[in-house]
């Protein structure tokens, strides 16, 4: 069927695809008072949110109220059944939808019972989908709660003028739900809007002054009946807010101003029949005039086009404004005028010229009339101040400069630029600029190079140019340029090469210069030095007190004489550099203790060159060029070259000496064997088995076989080796005597006459009888007991060392 056209109200849920009017946020949809008026026909999609006042308490049969819920108003135009699907935009069957019709022509005073409701439960129910709604195909009025039901209630038979309330209520879920009416009545139809969106915004002129308040006077008759047009029961309102449209209260009329910051006014059309509405915004915008660039402060420099430039009079191009204020726009859009008062601006009277002539001191504000040429009435205005600015302070300078360049012409370098604070008294954001004519400077051509200006005769003048770079202001000086040709005795400063670092410079005290220099010459003079003579000229890169050469070993440098920053005269200052002694500064020296009385012979250290061209001075007291010594200790020499530099030397004679084995100690007749060395002495000592090594830094050898050693303990500064024998006792677990000459005969491993004399070993078999007391150096036991042979079994022994160690255990006699 064709779709039914209704009123939409957005406030807590969506109502899509449709024309709708809106109301106060207290006054949503889910109240009765508030009923959304469905008009024409059209499906509905809508979400709900929440209850207001809940209405649905003992008003039905279906055992529910308002949980989440939207209220409609139907009223029938066309008879016929009054029927409907709704259809949850989730599928999800756990999406439960309610509803209940009350009707026809209640009230919301006195709604009565619902004359249709359902509130089944699809899921509980066993549905197979979450629809519900009014059909034609049922005959129940009512259904639920829960699992009863199939969520479809009957249609009704709807008569022409009746009206019915439809409440949609969502128990549970939270998807918004659309509204198909199936039946065959149909409802009112809205009235139309024949005016086309774009058309609802209006652009007017700010007409009323202030002309930058934003109010104007809106006269909307002309708009009323183009909405009007041809139809007829249909009444137009413009209102503030959209809950004045809604409720139709507080109307406009046809000519009203707005309020400041107001962009919309609502349009209300109804269908004074039916009550049928629809609201449409009406967009304004209040222009307050053309839109301009605010202008900035206009500030011009006094000069002298009225041959005064100290006046604080000057002129004003207000040319330069006008570009300023239209800046990307077209100029030709604007009729612009300059006055001196506000009131002026606004009546368009008294406009000044557009080279304006100040006559009274500044600052004086300049108003601006701006109107718009193509929008007849729109007229901006704004202002901005003018200010005539002061030319910076210009003193006239002398410069005095020597001559040194070897020709005796007056001709020399000049630096202009330290004349600058005195040209400018000292101020801040100046430039100055030199030129050579009064007419170059005036023109700003041909500037001099101020940080090294040769001269043109010997008593020159040139030009200066003072800009301040804040205000673009400029005035003009003069400089007069002097040369002296006085002469000033050299000098010369020598130092050593002490710093450590063998290269040929060294830091002078330039200071130690200045008596020489100023010998013979007036008192009250100063001394600059400088490292070249252009810079001696031109008075850049003064050097400080204390200067490092920069040119090994020789280095001429420049020492300036000014009397009151006057070039008095520049001498040449010769820094000469000598080498100090080239020797070894630290050394050390082994002595080995043991080798006492024995004279070692220390040197003075002297690298690539012959000791005997040096003198020493040693802690001794010696002044030969080698000592020698049988005492550690530290010992130092003073070596002196010809040139008078010198250089100490420390040599320092370390101890060493043999060691002294104080204790081995032996870990034997184990898995793991070991020797540890323990020493006494003055020297750095490594250990070896074998006399020429491996050494190691440990003192402990393990992993030894049974068997005899001798331990060697090497002084690593080459003071001699101590050694010393030592034995290491072990025995087998097992042997076997069967005549086949491999592994016949038992015997303790390790003993040697030389170090194990005294030391019985007894044989016992398991029940502790002694069958042998067996020699250590025989060749052991055979396995027999009284000439008879022994059967395989375990033995035990006992050992006693002639150290005092004894050692008991058992091994194995294999058949």
């Amino acid at each position: 069927m064709k779709p039914i056209k209704y009123c939409k109200i957005i406030v807590s849920f969506t109502i899509l695809q449709f024309v709708f009017c809106s109301a106060l946020i207290a006054q949503e949809p889910n109240d009765c008072d508030f009923a959304v008026v469905v008009c024409g026909n059209s499906s509905l999609s809508v979400d709900v949110s929440g209850v207001g006042v809940q209405e649905l308490s003992g008003s039905n049969t279906c055992q529910s109220q308002e949980n989440n819920s939207i209220w409609l108003r139907v009223t029938i135009a066309t008879a016929g059944t009054l029927a409907f699907t709704l259809t949850p935009d989730s599928n999800a069957i756990s999406e439960d939808y309610d509803f209940f019709i009350f009707g026809p022509n209640a009230n919301c005073g006195n709604i009565g019972q619902a004359i249709r409701c359902s509130t089944t439960n699809p899921q509980a129910a066993g549905q197979g989908n979450n629809l519900t709604g009014l059909s034609t195909n049922e005959t129940d009025t009512a259904e639920g709660p829960g699992p009863d039901g199939n969520s479809f209630v009957s249609a009704i038979d709807a008569n022409v003028g009746d009206t019915y309330f439809i409440v949609i209520d969502r128990p549970i879920g939270n998807s918004p739900f659309s509204l198909e009416w199936t039946g065959s009545a149909t409802f009112p139809e809205n009235p139309t809007n024949p005016i086309p969106i774009q058309d609802f915004n209006v652009d007017i002129c700010d007409n009323f002054a202030p002309f930058d308040d934003g109010i104007a006077e809106f006269d909307v008759t002309t708009i009323t009946n183009d909405i009007i047009a041809n139809q007829n029961n249909v009444a137009v309102s413009y209102h503030n807010t959209e809950s004045d449209a809604t409720i139709n209260v507080n109307p406009l009329g046809n000519i009203f101003n707005n309020t400041p910051n107001q962009n919309t006014v609502f349009v209300r059309l109804e269908n004074t029949i039916t009550g049928c509405f629809i609201i449409n915004t009406l967009n304004i915008n209040v222009n307050s005039g053309p839109q301009f660039t605010p202008p900035t402060v206009f500030n011009s420099c006094d000069d002298l086009a009225d041959n005064d430039n100290t006046n604080g009079q000057t002129f004003f191009d207000f040319s330069i404004k006008t570009a300023e204020i239209t800046s990307g726009q077209n100029p030709l859009d604007y009729a612009i005028s300059y006055h001196l008062s506000a009131l002026d601006a606004e009546n368009d009277n008294n406009p000044l010229p557009q080279v304006y002539y100040n006559t009274q001191p500044t600052p004086t504000e300049i108003f601006v009339r701006i109107e718009d040429v193509i929008n007849s009435g729109c007229v901006g205005f704004t202002s901005f101040e003018i200010n005539t600015l002061e030319v910076p302070e210009v003193n006239n300078a002398s410069l005095f400069q020597c001559d040194e360049d070897g020709i005796q012409d007056g001709l020399t370098l000049f630096n202009l630029t330290q004349l600058n604070n005195e040209i400018t008294g000292g101020a801040a954001d100046r430039e100055v600029i030199f030129f050579n004519t009064p007419n170059d400077a005036l023109n700003n051509v041909n500037p001099l190079n101020a940080g090294s200006y040769n001269n043109t005769t010997p008593s020159q003048t040139i030009y200066t140019r003072v800009v301040n770079t804040l205000t673009g202001c400029v005035d003009f000086g003069e400089v007069t340029l002097e040369v002296s040709a006085t002469d000033i005795s050299n000098a010369s400063l020598s130092a050593c090469d002490d710093d450590g670092i063998s290269d040929g410079t060294i830091g002078f005290d330039l200071s130690q210069a200045n008596a020489t220099i100023l010998a013979n010459l007036p008192p009250g003079l100063d001394i600059v030095y400088y490292e070249t003579l252009e810079d001696a000229l031109l008075e850049t890169n003064p050097l400080g007190t204390t200067f490092t050469n920069t040119t090994p070993y020789n280095q001429i440098i420049y020492a300036r004489v000014e009397n009151a920053n006057a070039c008095f005269g520049i001498s040449e200052l010769e820094l000469i550099v000598f080498d100090v002694p080239n020797i070894e500064t630290e050394a050390q020296v082994l002595y080995c203790l043991n080798d006492f009385p024995q004279l070692i012979t220390l040197t003075g250290g002297v690298i690539n060159d012959i000791p005997n061209n040096f003198f020493y001075e040693w802690s001794t007291g010696a002044t030969t060029t080698e000592i020698q010594v049988n005492e550690p200790g530290t010992y130092t020499v003073r070596v002196t070259n010809t040139d008078g530099c010198f250089k100490d030397r420390t040599i320092t004679v370390v101890p060493s000496n043999i060691a002294t084995i104080t204790d081995i100690q032996v870990v034997d007749a184990t898995q793991n064997n070991s020797i540890s060395v323990f020493v006494s002495g003055e020297g750095d000592y490594e250990y070896a088995l074998n006399i020429n090594g491996p050494y190691q830094d440990s003192n402990v050898f393990d992993g030894l076989q049974p068997g005899l050693y001798t331990v060697y303990v090497r002084d690593k500064n080459g003071c001699g080796i101590t050694e010393e024998i030592v034995s290491v006792i072990g025995f087998p677990k097992f042997f076997t005597p069967n005549g086949d000459a491999d592994n016949n005969f038992w015997q303790i491993k390790g003993i040697v006459s030389q170090l194990q004399t005294q030391t019985p070993i007894l044989i016992y078999d398991r029940f502790g009888k002694l069958l042998v007391e067996l020699d250590p150096l025989s060749v052991g036991w055979d396995g027999t007991y009284n000439g008879a042979i022994m059967p395989a079994s375990d033995y035990w022994f006992t050992v006693t060392l002639a150290d005092g160690r004894t050692f008991t255990s058992h091994f194995a006699l294999r058949r």
